[in-house]
């Protein structure tokens, strides 16, 4: 492998962004960002489970989604061992729900259940897959804030584990449908805890302010002094068509700090003791939903499973020791934490092109010279289409140079796709080697989650597909689209 040159420029380009640094060695990869079997070989072209790139983009084309099965196994494992350890003295262990709507196929549910995890749905097609890959209706949730008459019925033909239930008006649909079919529903209800959590607005769901959860805020209700709740928990625990299993809760996404999930916990553990209380009834479990961060770029710092899970089984613990209570059983709720970063995507450069760009505002590095700095656009042969995340949520993202090392030095570089969009930018900011050039490989870590999932045929491109790499072979788990595929649906052709 070439190692990076000694005398490569190192000065940090003042159009970065102040947490992005200049790495010691372009061609290094950072653990926390990969899979756990992603390496450069000896010729210094990254592979996975022993699998050069080039192979699998001579075989699959680009761009494609490539994961690491061993990965996401040791991932879901780690949750659940994690998890079962540490509750094991307070409520027996833990139920471990992969959050499907980070990213679903056939072959992920049957791995999911090979793990001993469950799975948690977000829509009819959502079941459809589980339905379809097999797994048993017990092990399945279905969550959404406006699920249709026919998912509702779907999830009471599959015999679901739960339903979790976000508004009175849904919780009496499901009670009333379920009555009718001489069934009862076994429902949870999600609540807003009023948590803020530290992420970008749109992926933070535990505020008043959004579409999902019951609030329990007092006086949300026409019945004074009740809140949306809690008037939930007494019309469920009255209606003849609903099995109150408990309560749920999930704060938002790509959290690193515990203290959210930990005051979380307390409210809703404080508030379950009330209604036990006050209407003398029994709820069973409590989902403490999900959330966890992971790595987009080397900066982020996310936790293991283990110290997550000691975190909360402390809190859990102590918070019921305080209220004289049993713990109810705990469930969770990892996607991204799973699958994120047990994937890249790989690309192929194209047209490169370097900008000057005016000093930004505050540097005074050549004030008054009118400096201009470099900036290096690399197009690939993806984008947006492949990955909204960062014109979603300004979402990071890093890349590197994939079909091989290179000793040249280092260059500000923005990773854009091929839309006809200024916004399709796939990694905002990242050191490239400066010898970069069309027909090169690029692998952007951490795509798992949510990127194949909010994929699109923008500028009609064909989605790509997923491969599935374990021990030394390949295969495609999710095909990618053709044209054909494309034009089938044109009811014109």
């Amino acid at each position: 492998m070439s190692p990076q040159s000694k005398d490569s420029p190192r000065q940090a380009s003042p159009l970065a962004p102040e947490w992005l640094s200049v790495p010691a060695d372009l061609n290094t990869l950072e653990p926390k960002m990969w899979a756990q079997d992603a390496a450069r070989n000896d010729s210094g072209e990254l592979t996975v489970g022993g699998i050069p790139v080039s192979e699998l983009q001579q075989q699959y084309g680009t761009p494609l989604f490539v994961m690491s099965e061993n990965d996401f196994r040791a991932r879901a494992r780690a949750f659940s061992d994690a998890f079962n350890n540490a509750f094991a003295d307070i409520c027996g262990g833990v139920d471990v729900y992969y959050a499907g709507k980070s990213f679903l196929c056939t072959a992920v549910v049957r791995w999911v259940e090979e793990e001993g995890l469950r799975l948690d749905t977000a829509s009819g097609g959502e079941l459809a897959v589980a339905a379809k890959a097999g797994i048993p209706g017990a092990d399945v949730a279905l969550h959404g804030n406006n699920k249709s008459d026919l998912e509702i019925h779907r999830a009471l033909d599959m015999k679901l584990g739960r339903i979790v239930v976000d508004s009175l008006g849904e919780l009496v649909r499901v009670g009333d449908i379920a009555e009718r079919r001489g069934e009862q529903a076994k429902v949870m209800l999600r609540l807003t805890p009023g948590v803020h959590a530290h992420t970008h607005e749109f992926i933070a769901t535990a505020h008043e302010d959004q579409k999902f959860g019951l609030s329990m805020a007092a006086d949300t209700t026409e019945q004074a002094g009740l809140s949306a709740a809690e008037e939930a928990v007494a019309a469920a625990s009255a209606h003849p068509g609903i099995e109150l299993l408990g309560l749920h809760c999930h704060i938002g996404s790509q959290i690193f700090e515990p203290d959210g999930f930990a005051l979380a916990a307390q409210k809703l553990l404080r508030f379950l003791a009330a209604m036990q209380e006050k209407y003398s009834i029994v709820l069973p479990e409590l989902d403490l939903g999900g959330g966890y961060g992971i790595a987009y770029t080397p900066v982020d710092t996310p936790r293991p499973a283990a110290e997550i899970a000691e975190a909360m089984a402390a809190v859990v613990r102590s918070t019921c020791a305080e209220l004289g209570i049993d713990s109810p059983r705990i469930s969770i709720e990892p996607g991204r934490a799973i699958v994120g970063s047990t994937t890249f995507t790989l690309y192929e450069v194209g047209t490169l092109k370097t900008v000057r760009v005016d000093a930004p505002a505050g540097d005074t590095s050549d004030a008054g010279n009118n400096v201009t700095y470099p900036r290096r656009y690399v197009s690939v042969d993806g984008g947006m289409s492949d990955n909204a995340r960062p014109v979603l949520y300004d979402a990071d993202y890093s890349a590197i140079l994939a079909s091989r090392t290179s000793a040249a030095g280092p260059q500000l570089s923005r990773v854009v796709g091929k839309h006809c969009e200024s916004g399709d930018i796939v990694v905002r900011d990242v050191y490239l080697p400066e010898d970069v050039a069309a027909g090169d490989l690029l692998a952007v870590p951490g795509t798992g989650a949510y990127c194949w999932a909010l994929s699109s045929n923008y500028n009609y491109l064909a989605r790509p597909g997923v491969v599935a790499v374990r021990d030394g072979s390949a295969r495609l788990i999710v095909r990618g689209e053709t044209e054909e595929d494309l034009l089938n649906r044109d009811m014109g052709v």
